[in-house]
């Protein structure tokens, strides 16, 4: 049975985001939690949740995405480092994401208005 983790590069990619966001590995809680939700008996009665909390901003993340405990913990790392991000100021790919949707919406609602005034 295989495992799921993320690749050599990905983890060196997360690496250098540590080091440039200043997260120091003592400044971090790392917990292994009991799942919950659908996923079955496998989910349901594994500690395989993630949940990271970094002490100086007070930021927590929790990470069940996978079956997998080492790539939840690698999932909630890079959640914490975007998160962090967003706090200092830094766009991310995720507030990116979120910007194009809020201008699609907008021009989508002013066609709408447009369109009723004929």
């Amino acid at each position: 049975m295989t495992t799921a983790q993320p690749s050599k590069n990905k983890l060196n990619e997360l690496a250098i985001r540590f080091t440039s966001l200043n997260i120091v590995a003592s400044d971090l809680i790392i917990k292994a939690i009991l799942g919950s939700g659908s996923g079955g008996q496998k989910q349901n009665k594994t500690h395989n949740c993630i949940y990271i909390k970094h002490i100086p901003t007070g930021i927590e993340v929790k990470s069940q995405d996978s079956r997998s405990k080492h790539l939840n913990e690698f999932l909630a790392k890079r959640l914490l480092c975007d998160k962090l991000e967003e706090r200092l100021g830094i766009k991310t790919k995720r507030l990116s994401k979120i910007e194009k949707i809020r201008k699609q919406k907008k021009r989508r609602t002013r066609k709408q208005t447009q369109g009723d005034d004929s």
